[in-house]
Parts: C-alpha cells; sequence; structure tokens
C-alpha cells in the first residue's frame, strides 16, 4: 500500500494534499453567504432542509436542553467529561495573561489591557455526530479569557436534534453557551452577519469541511477567524524503540478522518519501516472506515527512512505537521530539535488520541505546513489587547521636538503641529 523511501534532506519528501476549496466551493459559499445575508433565518431552515435533510421547527436548542441532556449521560462518560474539562482548564488557565502599566517619575503613564472579545462562536463538526471534545476544546479557553457569550453551532442530527453527549459537553464546558442547530457556510454566514435568531459573534472558531472553511475564508475581516483548518495531519518520528503495532494505529487514527489527511512515518529503521507498512495492511482491514483510510494512506501516506534521528527531525521540521509523536527511546532529548508542529507527544505512551480528547493541550491545531509561523488554540484567541498612554504637559514638552522631528521626516506636518502646539512652540 505505502512504499518504503529513504530520504537524505536532499529533496523535497512531501508535497501535502491541501483539499482547498476549488472555483465551484468558492462559488457555492459566496452565494450561500450572500443569500443568509439577505433572507436570514429563512435562508438557514432552507439549507438545513436541502443540505442535511431535516425539517427545522426553530434553529436554537432550548437552554434547559443541555442540563437534561447531561443528566441523561451514563455515570461514566459524565465522569470522562468532567475529567477532561478539568484537564483542558488546567492547561488553559496558565495562559490568562494580566494587564501591565509602566510609569516614570516624569508623569508618563503606559499600560496594556487585555479585553475578552464580547461574542465568539464556535462550529462544531458533526461526523456522524457533533463532536464533544470540540465542544470542551473550544468553549472552555473562551470562558476562561471571559467571553460573554459563546454561541455554538452544529448540524442538527436526522430527527433535528444534537446528540445529548454534544449537548453534555456544552453543559460541562459553560455556563453561558448558546446551541443552534446549522451548519456549513450558512452557519457561518450566519454567526458572521446575523440574523433572526442568530446573534452576530465578534469571532468564528472551530473546525469544519471545506465549505465551512471557505466560509471563514470569506467572512474574515467582517469577523475574526482562528485558522483556516486543511485534512488531518500525523507525523510519526520513530526509532527502532517503537512498537510497529502501535505506530502503525496511531497512522490510522488520522487516515481514517477523510480521504484528504495526511499519515507519515519518518525513522532510522528499515527494519521498522517495513514492518509497519505489513501492520497497515493488517489493521485497516478491521477498520469500519477502511475505504477512506486507504485512500487517505494511497494519496498521502510516506513510510520515510533517514540515516539518523537529527535528519528525522529535520524532516519533521520540513513538513511542520499538526500531530507529532516522538516515538523514540529518548524523545525529551530529540525535542529541542523540534521547531515546527502544532502539537508533540513525546515517547511510546502518548498516542494522538490522548490529546485529542482528554489531556489538556488544544487540539485545534494548524494544519497544512502552518506550524511553521502558527500554535494551537488558546486562551488569547478570544481576547484583544489595548494599549493606553498617558502624559503629563511637561513630560509631552519635553519630547516634543524628537517626535516633530521624527514627523517632518516623514513629510507629515499635521503630526509634527499637533504636538507642538500644546507646547505654544508651532514652528
Amino acid at each position: 500500500m505505502i512504499a518504503v523511501e529513504r530520504w537524505d534532506g536532499a529533496e523535497a519528501l512531501f508535497r501535502r494534499e491541501r483539499g482547498g476549496a476549488d472555483a465551484e466551493v468558492t462559488a457555492a459559499v459566496s452565494s450561500i453567504i450572500e443569500d443568509v445575508r439577505k433572507r436570514g433565518d429563512a435562508a438557514l431552515y432552507d439549507y438545513t432542509k436541502r443540505f442535511d435533510g431535516v425539517e427545522l421547527r426553530t434553529l436554537r436548542v432550548p437552554p434547559e436542553a443541555l442540563e437534561a441532556a447531561y443528566d441523561s449521560l451514563d455515570d461514566a462518560f459524565r465522569e470522562t467529561l468532567r475529567t477532561a474539562s478539568a484537564n483542558i482548564e488546567r492547561f488553559h488557565e496558565k495562559q490568562i495573561q494580566r494587564d501591565y502599566v509602566l510609569t516614570d517619575t516624569l508623569g508618563v503613564v503606559l499600560g496594556l489591557r487585555h479585553i475578552p472579545m464580547e461574542r465568539v462562536g464556535i462550529c462544531v463538526p458533526k461526523s456522524p455526530t457533533a463532536f464533544p471534545s470540540t465542544i470542551l476544546m473550544n468553549a472552555i479557553p473562551a470562558r476562561l479569557a471571559g467571553v460573554k457569550e459563546i454561541i455554538l453551532v452544529t448540524p442538527p442530527e436526522a430527527d433535528g436534534s444534537v446528540s445529548a453527549a454534544a449537548l453534555g459537553a456544552a453543559y460541562v464546558a459553560a455556563e453561558n453557551v448558546s446551541v443552534y442547530t446549522i451548519g456549513g457556510a450558512q452557519a457561518v454566514a450566519a454567526l458572521a452577519y446575523g440574523t433572526e435568531s442568530v446573534p452576530a459573534v465578534d469571532k468564528i472558531v472551530g473546525p469544519g469541511g471545506v465549505f465551512v472553511a471557505e466560509a471563514k475564508r470569506q467572512v474574515f475581516g467582517q469577523v475574526g477567524i482562528d485558522l483556516i483548518a486543511g485534512p488531518s495531519e500525523i507525523l510519526v518520528l520513530a526509532d527502532a524503540s517503537a512498537n510497529p503495532r502501535h505506530v502503525a494505529a496511531d497512522m490510522l487514527s488520522q487516515a481514517e478522518h477523510d480521504a484528504h489527511a495526511a499519515a507519515v512515518l519518518v525513522t532510522d529503521s528499515q527494519a521498522l519501516a517495513e514492518e509497519v507498512g505489513r501492520e497497515l495492511e493488517r489493521q485497516i482491514a478491521a477498520l469500519p472506515r477502511e475505504a477512506i483510510a486507504r485512500k487517505s494512506l494511497e494519496r498521502n501516506g510516506k513510510l520515510l527512512v533517514t540515516d539518523n534521528l537529527t535528519l528525522a527531525a529535520e524532516a519533521a521540521n520540513q513538513i511542520a505537521p499538526e500531530h507529532l509523536e516522538l516515538c523514540v527511546a529518548e524523545p525529551f532529548a530529540l525535542l529541542p530539535l523540534i521547531r515546527n508542529a502544532g502539537s508533540v507527544f513525546l515517547g511510546h505512551n502518548a498516542p494522538e488520541a490522548l490529546g485529542d480528547y482528554f489531556a489538556g493541550p488544544n487540539h485545534t491545531l494548524p494544519t497544512s505546513g502552518t506550524a511553521r509561523f502558527s500554535g494551537p488554540l488558546s486562551v488569547d484567541d478570544f481576547v484583544k489587547k489595548s494599549s493606553f498612554i498617558y502624559y503629563t504637559r511637561d513630560a509631552l514638552n519635553g519630547v516634543a521636538e524628537n517626535i516633530a522631528d521624527f514627523a517632518e521626516r516623514e513629510g507629515l506636518r499635521a503630526h509634527a503641529r499637533s504636538v507642538l502646539i500644546r507646547g505654544e512652540r508651532e514652528k
């Protein structure tokens, strides 16, 4: 299924299939957004019937349904939700930044404020039901940031409902969550521009398919967005100490997402690469989503062998994967060599799924090589920063000539005048 290849760092090793929107998708999304802007709720009802096969009577899930859904869950899953929520909160609360003020004896006061966004929207994909993990990973950082209102959108089930697991997760994640049964580009449009029922938000976060990603791209500027997510990715960097069964299982955990997902092994062990290849063939046959996983591996799967782990780390940095597993004997020794990765999983007992659901670091991560310049979703994504400046008259007069000189050199006479006029030094 995947041939083992050698790589020495001399040439391109991987050209990921980005799965971006084509012209037809771009045009379709543009049309949907414009329709929602014009017709509001009526367009949302029509698109939900057309795309989801559901004729809704209302768009919003009753607030009391969230607690009822949580209460309906079995004890074990309620405990899982509570523990995962606590882990996510414990990790993300360390990201909260504080305001600061700088002063001096001349009467200068400078500062930076961290101001939570008023209202944010979270897109939650459905495959086949809404993901509880996505709700926790997005809503908890928003709550910790101090966002006043969280609007969660997700496509409805066949009966127009949202799964109890998803609603239960929303109940656990934050008290100020409202859930709407809409998805796709139409949901993004509603969040960006507002309708009769769906309030407009300041920022849209959360994953989705190509229509959601393209819609987020088109509404950016009207609202903020977290990122434009591409297909899921995993790179397993392994040495001879790795278990080939575990490596294959971890690669398949991403390959089953969709046919555009990427699963790559980079190792300094030829024997390991060959055995992982055989394990992939054995394990893929048992997957319910075998056809999807097989297409993913055929398109974007790689088994790469390097001369040493330093070269393997170089390969990882070139790929800049969403998820990077260091399945090596000494992962902490290799970690300093890693510069580009959304999230790094260390050692033989940290599969990527641990981060998806439970450990605490966020699972909304940069894809398609964007880990070269961006990172995971965080509390900062829900905060805007505003600086402030105060000078006394004497403090301003003391630097007025410097500022005026700067302005004059840039050809901006009015800038200079606005400073000098306060000290009656206008030229």
